[in-house]
């Protein structure tokens, strides 16, 4: 297993995740702040990545396994420290809806790689929008909680608000473009051996 450098930086993602949570409980001005910073460090890692796994020719297998997974881990432990420190119905459900969709997604493209249907499910420009809404929602909803309060707070709200609906409507995509292979023959199915395809080593986002 090769560490290159988009790798490593995939990996300084997911070691972000610790780092933002001992920020959250600090008891001190502007622990929020550094929340914050420390989130963005990580999207900016996000794109810069998959940038150089292709203009460096680095792609990798485990690369291509290990990108996704820091993205959710980090969006879904960031939202659920939020949700926690403000439990609004309207962020709660915000919230739900964005991480009930990765689980749904990351479970649908597993079956549907184990069936040799996974083009079906690839990425698409909508979930690039998906991404950048919530990246700019988590970021400006950990400043409100130290600066700026209510502007802040109305802005990300309103920023998670619209992620939440591309989220939505990037799922029914996907379950759209999977349903003729849902709404399929079992007995034809079962006939068909199963390709376990590697996800491709574009890492672009979901």
């Amino acid at each position: 297993m090769e560490l290159n450098l988009p790798t490593n930086l995939t990996l300084l993602r997911i070691v972000l995740i610790p780092v933002l949570v001992v920020f959250f409980y600090l008891p001190w001005s502007g622990a929020h702040i550094a929340c914050a910073l420390v989130f963005a460090i990580a999207a900016v890692t996000d794109w810069l990545d998959g940038y150089l796994a292709r203009k460096m020719s680095q792609t990798t297998r485990f690369g291509a396994f290990l990108d996704p997974v820091a993205d959710k881990l980090m969006v879904a432990v960031t939202l659920v420290l939020i949700v926690q420190a403000d439990p609004s119905p309207y962020v709660a459900i915000a919230a739900a809806v964005i991480i009930g969709r990765e689980i749904t997604i990351a479970s649908l493209r597993e079956w549907m790689a184990e069936i040799g249907e996974r083009k079906r499910v690839e990425v698409s420009w909508l979930g690039k929008w998906k991404t950048t809404t919530q990246m700019v929602s988590i970021v400006t909803l950990l400043l409100s909680m130290d600066i700026w309060l209510q502007f802040l707070k109305n802005l990300g709200q309103f920023f998670l608000l619209i992620s939440a609906i591309l989220t939505l409507w990037s799922m029914v995509n996907y379950l759209k473009a999977a349903l003729p292979v849902l709404k399929g023959d079992d007995e034809e199915l079962t006939k068909k051996p199963a390709i376990h395809k590697i996800p491709t080593l574009d890492s672009t986002r979901e």
